[in-house]
C-alpha cells in the first residue's frame, strides 16, 4: 500500500477517530483547498457500490467553521436507477469525485467545540439513507 499523505494536521479528536474507524484516511491540499480523503467508506445497501471513497473539503477556519457537503469516487447510483438529486462532478486529486450538494440546516446547525469529522459523517450516512427514502 502506497504511504498516506499527512499533507497538514488534523485536530487530535479527528485523528484519533479517522485512525479508530480502521479506513485508510489522508490530507491533501490541492491549490489552496485542504481535502480529508477516506478510503473504503462503507455505503448503504441501494447504491451500486458497497464501498468507495470520500471527501470532505475543510475550510481553513475548521473546526470552527461547518464541513459543508460530501464528495464521493466512484459516483454513486441508486440500483433502482432513479437519480439523484443535487449532484455534480469535481476533480479532486486527479480523480473525478460526485459532488453531493447537502447542506446543514437551521434544525441541525453547525456547534462550533462539539461537530467535527465524526459528527459530519453521521451526517453524510444520513443523507445516503435519506436519498434512498425519495421517490424520483
Amino acid at each position: 500500500m502506497a504511504k498516506l499523505r499527512r499533507d497538514f494536521a488534523l485536530p487530535e479528536p479527528d485523528t484519533e477517530f479517522l485512525d479508530a474507524s480502521g479506513l485508510p484516511w489522508e490530507t491533501i491540499v490541492e491549490g489552496e483547498v485542504r481535502w480529508v480523503l477516506i478510503s473504503g467508506y462503507p455505503v448503504h445497501a441501494g447504491y451500486n457500490h458497497a464501498h468507495g471513497a470520500l471527501a470532505l473539503e475543510l475550510s481553513p477556519s475548521y473546526p470552527d467553521t461547518q464541513i459543508d457537503m460530501v464528495y464521493f469516487h466512484p459516483q454513486l447510483v441508486r440500483m433502482d436507477r432513479k437519480a439523484i438529486a443535487q449532484v455534480t462532478e469535481r476533480t479532486i486529486d486527479g480523480r473525478p469525485w460526485q459532488r453531493w450538494s447537502r447542506h446543514r440546516t437551521a434544525a441541525n446547525p453547525w456547534r462550533r467545540g462539539f461537530d467535527c469529522i465524526e459528527t459530519h459523517l453521521l451526517l453524510v450516512d444520513e443523507w445516503l439513507v435519506r436519498e434512498l427514502r425519495k421517490a424520483a
